[in-house]
């Protein structure tokens, strides 16, 4: 039941009490460090070994995050004269609206002196003819078109209210007057979004971001839009990592013609990155590792040893994939190594005075085995 107590003759086990049994030992050369083990306590211990072999350190990441609008696409329209809003005709967020279309009536001073200057001007137009067309600029600095300008002229009449015209196409994201609020030039009416194009933005985790690069390929789904799978490139990583939530926001830019997916609407995203340095990785299980803070150790089999026989190493880790870990140093390919019960292991060599985890500096002087009559416990 012990197998790490030996004896140069028959007894009992000090621990449990148990007969030694004789033990057959190697008469290869054996590491002196590495703890020896019969078949019978490899099986008690649940002890499995795997082969180090080369492959593509790939990592795949899940992703949360949710639908924003493009902010190249956000626009406000304002109100380019100062005034009174007399009225609105988009009257809540989320309205669409086209280029073009008539947003807001507004009751202007200005404008009604510039159109008394106007038709004064169209007067004078045959002593004074330079100045009709000073005044015609400043009424289309003030976004009245040419047709707007000419009805004036023609009519002669003065018009109190002007209509205010959007300049692009899009939805309402935000009102920001009423009907009776007063206006200066430029101040904001409407912020509105062309949504025919729209970010995704993934929040990732600082760990991860080691393998979230500009123009990987990503994938997510909706909760909302069931069976539908939305493709698209990462165009942007975050330089700057949020304090409170310790991630960076990763922006996927992508087609939105149909209007399926609206801003606020939460999604998860899939991304498939391989290892920057290179195809080709040693890539262990992580429960092969024995990880103290400052060292990364494993277990790797003696291949002279007829029983088995497991001597400390200490390794480099790379990144986590997965469920393993990238080694940078330690391991070569072809090598056997304790891929479970590695603690089990380690604990033997502890109580065997070989060098652990918690004791790697214990020097065993090395000697070459022979078949013996030395008793061990099984």
């Amino acid at each position: 039941m012990h197998p790490q107590i030996r004896m140069d003759h028959p007894g009992k086990c000090p621990i449990c009490g148990m007969t030694l049994i004789p033990l057959k030992q190697d008469t290869a050369k054996v590491d002196s460090n590495a703890i020896v083990m019969t078949p019978d306590a490899i099986q008690l211990a649940n002890i499995q070994t795997s082969v180090v072999m080369h492959q593509d350190a790939v990592q795949k990441l899940q992703l949360y995050g949710k639908i924003a609008p493009d902010e190249r696409l956000v626009q406000t329209l304002p109100s380019y004269v100062a005034g009174r809003i007399e009225q609105l005709n988009l009257n809540f967020t989320g309205e669409p609206v086209r280029k073009g279309q008539n947003i807001a009536l507004i009751y202007s001073p200005d404008l009604i002196t510039a159109q008394k200057e106007l038709l004064e001007a169209v007067k004078m137009q045959k002593d004074y003819s330079a100045i009709l067309p000073a005044v015609r600029e400043k009424l289309k600095e003030w976004k009245l078109s040419d047709s707007q300008i000419a009805a004036i002229e023609t009519s002669g009449r003065i018009k109190n209210n002007f209509e205010v015209k959007s300049t692009v196409s899009g939805v309402v994201l935000v009102k920001r007057v009423n009907v009776g609020d007063y206006v200066s030039a430029g101040d904001p009416i409407y912020e509105v979004a062309d949504l025919s194009k729209v970010w995704v933005l993934f929040d990732a985790y600082e760990s991860d971001l080691q393998w979230i690069k500009s123009g990987d390929n990503i994938s997510f789904t909706s909760q909302s839009l069931p069976g539908k799978v939305y493709k698209g490139r990462i165009s942007f990583v975050d330089p700057i990592i949020n304090p409170d939530t310790r991630t960076a926001s990763v922006r996927v830019e992508v087609g939105n013609r149909d209007g399926s997916l609206k801003p606020g609407m939460f999604v998860t995203g899939e991304s498939r990155s391989i290892f920057s340095g290179g195809q080709n990785d040693i890539v262990i299980p992580q429960s092969a590792v024995l990880w103290t803070g400052t060292r990364s150790l494993v277990y790797v089999k003696s291949p002279d040893s007829v029983n088995p026989a497991f001597v400390m190493r200490k390794v480099t880790l790379g990144p986590s994939v997965g469920n393993g870990y990238v080694i940078l140093d330690g391991l070569k390919e072809g090598e056997v190594i304790v891929t479970n019960g590695t603690f089990s292991v380690d604990a033997a060599a502890q109580l065997a005075g070989k060098p652990s985890m918690m004791n790697p500096d214990v020097n065993v002087k090395k000697t070459s085995t022979s078949k013996s009559n030395s008793m061990a416990g099984m």
